[in-house]
């Protein structure tokens, strides 16, 4: 009978968080500026497929996370210039970009290969663990070798640049000139464009800022986790990272926290396939997969009312004459 595995829903947690950590942090921006940002889930799916198409066809991973950078950024600006520009709803703008890119992902990746909307496995072409220096040494030590062995070390690269860009986030947003104008535009657009700021140049640096973040989310889907493209492969990530600021109220360490707890829960569900429960047996694989989904409800239930959301997220600025 397997049992649970503390060791492995620790190391499993680090290595889930990132997708949702990449992605909320581009929810950040995005609607700290005022945009409301429900493409989330469709730029992680076309980014992860250009990563992995073009790391494949160049066998280069640096080339494949550069492709997945530029489409998810065209995206962001296809989705600044309907909501901001076009005053467009950014609902439904959002959805659209979700429905389109679920669909153009999987033909396109069918067209290519003929390989049932998936890509070929990428080989060597893709990003693997980084073994820290001292980690042979240490091995016989018993948890530290371990600790600084699997938790500290043996991620690949964006894992760590995952947990880094946390505190540059949130430097970025409240200790430097750009945040400060970046939390007016989203607070009170028509009092920060009264002190001289560029509102619409600000939601679009935001939203920029935003496609470039939510490339990294795919392309650790596509080059490091999975090692090739499969259709649909985000599983709602994008919109767990949605509830994961509301969770955290819009602040990055907060947020990050949310992420944490996401990525926890589905290390727990796959420690839960194949156990025997006490007095319960078995849990049928489809109700294991609903335990991420479920406690984004009760986190929603739970917070929506106490989340404080920029004041003007979701409202187009037209500037007074």
């Amino acid at each position: 009978m397997e049992e649970f595995n503390l060791a492995s829903i620790l190391v499993s947690t680090i290595r889930n968080a990132p997708v949702l950590m990449f992605a909320a942090m581009a929810g950040l921006f995005a609607e700290r500026s005022g945009v409301i940002d429900l493409a989330l889930e469709g730029k992680i799916l076309a980014s992860a497929f250009a990563s992995a198409a073009v790391a494949f066809t160049t066998q280069n991973v640096w080339y494949g996370i550069s492709a997945g950078i530029a489409v998810s950024a065209a995206l962001a600006l296809l989705q600044g210039y309907v909501s901001i520009t076009q005053k467009g709803n950014q609902l439904v703008g959002g959805i659209a970009i979700n429905i389109a890119m679920s669909g153009l992902t999987f033909v396109l990746a069918q067209f290519f290969y003929q390989q049932g909307g998936r890509t070929p496995d990428l080989g060597q072409a893709r990003l693997f663990d980084i073994v820290l220096p001292g980690t042979a040494a240490l091995e016989g030590i018993p948890f530290i070798g371990w600790f600084y062995g699997h938790v500290i070390g043996g991620h690949s690269l964006l894992v760590y640049l995952a947990f880094a860009l946390v505190p540059v986030v949130h430097w970025v947003v409240y200790h430097s000139r750009f945040g400060l104008r970046l939390r007016a535009c989203g607070e009170n657009p028509h009092a920060a464009d009264a002190a001289g700021v560029n509102v619409e140049a600000t939601r679009y640096m935001a939203m920029l800022i935003a496609g470039v973040l939510c490339s990294f989310s795919g392309a650790y889907l596509a080059i490091v986790q999975s090692g090739f493209f499969l259709r649909d492969m985000s599983a709602g990530a994008g919109y767990l990272a949605l509830t994961a600021l509301v969770f955290g109220n819009w602040r990055p360490l907060y947020t990050a926290l949310g992420c944490i707890m996401f990525g926890f829960f589905s290390a727990v569900q796959i420690q839960m396939e194949g156990v025997d429960l006490p007095l319960v047996g078995r849990i049928p694989g489809s109700l294991i997969q609903m335990i991420p989904y479920i406690v984004t409800v009760i986190v929603l239930a739970g917070l929506m009312a106490k989340s404080v959301a920029p004041k003007a997220i979701g409202k187009p600025f037209v500037k007074s004459r």
